[in-house]
């Protein structure tokens, strides 16, 4: 079987009725103007020649603040600083010198640093990513729920896969609890996330520095609808209406770290984990890859301080409380193979093959030091058609969905997918390792809530303790053409589809 092509795991969204297969052949590959795949430094050749500036990331020192010596280091070589985030040592620049980052690495104090991206500032125009259908209002009426249930949790699947029905019953869990979204937007005017939202965890991290004007978190009608059904997956009130969030009592941010286009930059995604672990955060979700690099190779400079400049961010979250947990991604990539080939970066430009080592080139976050790596599982509680996986690199597994056709859910679920949320007061299907996250997110934020004085890494180990071992899938023939689509390794209590197991929302709340 062939991997989905698709790049992205934030969107794969699904109209009703149509195949995962039909589906990934309509996302688009983000292109723009033609530019080479080898590197931001010559991108940023290309792009100075029309004076166009270039954001960057210079890493120095943290907990000193940024030395006035850095500082006129910075302008003299053509920067201007966005903002500065101190206690990580991570400074948000913007210049138009294409040898900016050449030249600011030679200064004293300054560590690592590099362009987020080969596009210029600013972003390139709204891309059309898809819109998963909306269930219409006859479907919304034809669904029979049974008493206590809201009125579509019976499409939920994927709460009984992980025990979240029978969790429930015990607790819906703390409103002390706080889950932010870093991701596209949260339309928290939904009658599904409004009662749960927290509006001072929430945030406009988009330009690097945080936007805290009031419903800046939100979506436009251009953006994608994928932040909205994140949350409601993870905390969808149980009130009566629409669907139930695997943890429909704590409480749900918004902080919006991509671009109108879609794109979700450096800059952007360290003022998202800075603003979780300042306000008080306990999870955050991350269903995304870092832009424009799908894999940040630590012998280029520019994507090595990428790498820094975000695993800064993720440790101090986790030292602040904050667990992270974050997608594998939708290639069905082995992440643990000596040698992958990468065809979509960079993608923000012009994407070229190239073959990355995987010890040497991490996705990010969800391949960071402490971040908790997720796979996808369809209605059979097998791994997704699509999921990424690799031994040592998969922390746990949870509900993703998959094509019908591939795991098709008991009755009276009708769809292999995953149902939620979407802006404008509506609910439709999804699918991807963007799913499986908030799955694995809303259950650690169940744990929180059993165990409110629980550090991060306490969290992240009753995670790993109390999910469902899960053992190998083999062999892996998804689509039963009579050849393996991708090799299970290691044993039943950890290995490279499940990692530890499945999580397990009932063992979450009384254990």
């Amino acid at each position: 079987m062939t991997a989905p092509t698709t790049r992205s795991r934030r969107l794969i969204a699904i109209p009703l009725g149509m195949t995962m297969a039909t589906a990934l052949a309509f996302l688009p590959n983000v292109s723009a103007s033609a530019a080479p795949a080898d590197g931001a430094a010559d991108v940023a050749k290309q792009i100075s020649a029309e004076a166009t500036p270039l954001s960057y990331v210079v890493n120095v020192r943290s907990g000193h603040g940024t030395s006035s010596h850095v500082k006129k280091a910075i302008a003299k070589a053509g920067g201007t600083i966005v903002t500065s985030y101190d206690r990580i040592g991570v400074i948000v620049v913007h210049s138009s010198n294409a040898d900016f980052a050449k030249s600011i690495r030679k200064v004293r104090g300054v560590e690592s640093a590099g362009s987020t991206r080969t596009a210029p500032l600013p972003a390139q125009s709204t891309t059309d990513v898809g819109t998963p259908k909306a269930l219409s209002a006859q479907e919304i009426a034809d669904v029979d729920a049974a008493a206590g249930q809201d009125p579509l949790e019976p499409l939920q699947w994927d709460l009984p896969a992980i025990k979240a029905d029978k969790a429930h019953e015990k607790t819906l869990g703390s409103k002390k609890v706080t889950v932010a979204v870093i991701d596209t937007g949260v339309d928290d005017t939904h009658p599904d996330i409004a009662p749960n939202f927290d509006r001072k965890a929430s945030v406009n991290c988009v330009s690097g520095k945080p936007d805290t004007t009031d419903g800046a978190w939100r979506p436009s009608a251009a953006e994608s609808p994928h932040g909205t059904h994140v949350a409601g997956e993870i905390a969808a009130a149980k009130n009566g209406i629409g669907v139930t969030g695997v943890a429909p009592g704590v409480k749900v941010s918004g902080i919006k770290v991509s671009t109108t286009a879609g794109f979700f930059y450096t800059e952007a995604v360290v003022c998202g984990f800075m603003w979780a672990a300042e306000h008080g955060v306990d999870v955050t979700n991350n269903s995304y890859y870092t832009d424009p690099w799908y894999f940040n190779c630590k012998n280029d400079p520019d994507q090595k301080a990428l790498v820094e400049a975000l695993t800064r961010a993720t440790k101090y979250a986790e030292k602040k409380g904050t667990v992270n947990v974050a997608a594998a991604g939708n290639e069905n990539y082995d992440l643990a193979a000596d040698e992958i080939t990468d065809p979509s970066s960079p993608n923000d430009t012009t994407p070229s093959d190239r073959v990355i080592d995987p010890s040497e080139c991490l996705d990010i976050p969800t391949q960071l030091p402490g971040v908790v790596t997720v796979s996808s599982t369809g209605a059979k509680g097998i791994k997704s058609s699509f999921s990424n996986h690799g031994l040592g690199v998969i922390d746990i597994a949870a509900p993703g969905g998959d094509s019908t056709r591939y795991q098709t859910p008991a009755p009276p679920a009708t769809s292999g997918l995953i149902l939620g949320p979407l802006p404008g007061g509506s609910w439709g299907y999804m699918a991807g390792t963007s799913m499986a996250s908030p799955h694995v997110a809303g259950v650690a934020a169940l744990i929180k809530s059993t165990h409110p004085h629980a550090s991060a890494a306490l969290v992240k180990a009753l995670l790993y303790a109390e999910a469902d071992a899960t053992p190998c899938t083999d062999p892996y023939d998804i689509d039963g053409d009579g050849k393996v689509d991708a090799v299970c390794e290691g044993s039943k209590n950890r290995n490279s589809f499940y990692g530890w197991g499945t999580a397990d929302a009932l063992d979450a709340v009384t254990k």
